[in-house]
């Protein structure tokens, strides 16, 4: 059974920053109960963090000892091995474009997988299903101007996007207009007349 451990921090250890570990992309290493109770013996002894269901993340070593990898890098590293789209939520959006100066207390990203928590040392990350249009220009600045103005709702969309053009590149709001017919009709209308107003 310390085989098994050993496989299994060795591959972690292979593993960049934030990175997460499936138990199901361990099976190669043994059945799934041990590779199972390898975990559960390895996240005891704290050589690994039990993130979610079935997902695990290295801790980081510093001179004050480990602590969980960044929020950012363990979601991006998620979505990347989950094949999931998964973007910060629309008050982080807004915050991020200065629309409010509001900060989120609670680490939540908008995601195309399941609604589920994760929890990366003390703090937990929440995952919310999103449909389709709110995920869409993931990435990019007109990305989160989408999802800031579904935050905002349709009484403060036009304002807000009207302080958006004036601050951000016309390629930003050429963007919007080109993904405008994926939107809700309010979003879809207030793009229109924001831009060709």
């Amino acid at each position: 059974m310390e085989r098994l451990s050993e496989q299994i921090i060795q591959q972690a250890a292979a593993l960049s920053e934030g990175t997460p570990l499936a138990a199901k992309g361990l099976l190669h290493l043994g059945s799934r109960a041990a590779v199972d109770q390898a975990l559960s013996r390895l996240t005891e002894r704290g050589q690994l963090i039990r993130a979610g269901r079935g997902v695990y993340l290295r801790p980081v070593q510093t001179r004050f000892g480990p602590r969980s990898p960044s929020i950012e890098q363990a979601v991006e590293a998620l979505a990347q091995q989950r094949g999931e789209v998964i973007v910060p939520n629309g008050a982080a959006a807004a915050n991020a474009l200065g629309l409010t100066t509001q900060v989120p207390v609670r680490s939540v990203y908008l995601t195309s997988g399941r609604s589920r928590t994760l929890t990366m040392g003390k703090q937990s990350v929440e995952l919310r299903h999103a449909p389709k249009w709110q995920l869409s220009l993931a990435g990019k600045t007109a990305g989160q101007a989408v999802r800031a103005l579904a935050w905002l709702g349709p009484e403060q969309a036009e304002s807000a996007l009207r302080t958006l053009k004036a601050k951000l590149p016309n390629a930003v709001l050429m963007e919007l207009v080109m993904a405008a017919p994926q939107f809700p009709t309010w979003l879809a209308r207030t793009v229109g007349k924001v831009a060709h107003g």
